[in-house]
């Protein structure tokens, strides 16, 4: 079985100290060549996708509000934007950035991950995620103020049934943005000088969603764009997160410690898709790891920077530090687990992103287990997906 490969960019990696690494680049982080230097290499390793993270305050390593430290990297580039404007650069491989479904108009999202798939000629994806710390809540002044986030075993019953209203807003947003991505038909241009007519109008349509939190009438600005709908992708960790997930999206990444923890995970998304009653093609199911990859001493570099920063590095995800062949080992063990793939978050970048397209590649070529060209040009058929045709034009 080929494996899907992806990579999450995060400023200067997923460790908090990598911009301090001997060969970080911390002064071209807020410029365009630096992403699109990083997609370029990403691309060269014939990746199926990178995604870029993306959130609606700064940076910081307390849960509920702005710590006041001075030694992390702070500020982030819009995903969305970053994505357009590495797009005309690349030619094959997806592009996926992170919004926010708590605090984003759906509209925006919709008429945005549009525009992308068509600058890139159906590569777009989109990772929807909420937002839940209260210290955003301000920045937009249209919501009561959030209770604090608790991840506790004991979590505080309010915040469990706040995340849950999170979720459902979500699923919401979800639904009206790929609504949207079908209210023009793929014909609904016509473009006719002679005549005159530009679009045909009965291929417009009204999408006339209404829900407990907003309502969108609808049809986008956009028309339809190369993949009709652009894969929708989600991270989940847990139940309710896991039916959001079943719901709308095409792609979920996974957080699995060992082999039989991801057989575990797998059946808990199974019994999700089928709570939540799916129709859908089953969801492409992507684990997640952080990755320190080196041929000589990964764990001492992880070390040094945990040095710097003054902690041993924390993550949702497993932590690997080793070898290029190690890591592949390790995931073609993990393979027959149910899993379609890996997403990968490099450590420090960009050492890190070069070792997997350089080093894991390679490994994963040479077990046959990963491509040796890219084959298709669109993102949702990279993925083994269909093209949709627009829910509207059925009943037109």
């Amino acid at each position: 079985m080929t494996l899907h490969l992806a990579v999450a960019l995060d400023g200067a990696g997923w460790h908090p100290a990598a911009w301090r690494a001997e060969d970080a680049q911390p002064d071209r982080l807020f410029t365009p060549g630096y992403w699109a230097d990083l997609v370029a290499e990403a691309e060269r390793g014939l990746l199926d996708f990178v995604t870029f993270e993306d959130a609606l305050g700064l940076q910081s390593s307390l849960l509920n509000e702005p710590d006041e430290r001075l030694d992390q990297v702070r500020g982030r580039l819009d995903a969305v934007l970053i994505a357009s404007r590495v797009a005309p650069l690349t030619s094959r491989i997806g592009l996926v950035p992170t919004t926010s479904t708590t605090h984003t108009e759906p509209f925006h999202v919709a008429i945005g991950i549009a525009s992308l798939d068509h600058i890139s000629r159906g590569r777009a994806g989109w990772r929807p995620q909420i937002s839940a710390r209260p210290d955003q809540v301000a920045h937009f002044g249209r919501r009561a103020p959030f209770p604090p986030q608790d991840y506790s075993p004991d979590r505080d019953p309010a915040f469990r049934r706040h995340v849950r209203d999170l979720f459902a807003e979500a699923a919401d947003v979800v639904e009206v943005v790929r609504r949207l991505w079908d209210s023009w038909e793929d014909d609904a241009e016509i473009r006719d000088v002679a005549t005159g007519r530009f679009i045909d109008r009965d291929k417009l349509h009204y999408i006339d969603f209404q829900g407990d939190r907003f309502s969108v009438k609808g049809p986008s600005i956009t028309p339809r764009s190369p993949q009709g709908q652009p894969l929708v992708t989600s991270l989940a960790h847990d139940t309710v997160p896991y039916e959001f997930t079943a719901q709308g999206s095409d792609v979920v990444y996974v957080t699995p410690r060992d082999r039989e923890d991801a057989t575990a995970i797998v059946e808990r998304v199974r019994a999700a898709e089928a709570a939540v009653g799916r129709t859908e093609p089953p969801l492409r199911i992507l684990a997640d790891l952080v990755v320190f990859l080196d041929a000589r001493d990964a764990a001492g570099r992880k070390t040094r920077l945990d040095d710097l920063d003054g902690a041993e590095l924390e993550s949702d995800a497993r932590i690997f530090t080793g070898t290029p062949g190690e890591l592949a080992a390790l995931l073609l063990g993990w393979r027959d687990a149910g899993l379609a793939g890996f997403r990968l978050r490099p450590g420090a970048l960009p050492h890190d992103l070069a070792a997997i397209t350089r080093g894991l590649v390679p490994e994963l070529q040479a077990a046959g287990a990963f491509r040796t060209a890219y084959d298709t040009g669109d993102l949702r058929g990279r993925l083994g997906l269909a093209r949709p045709a627009s829910r509207y034009a059925k009943a037109s």
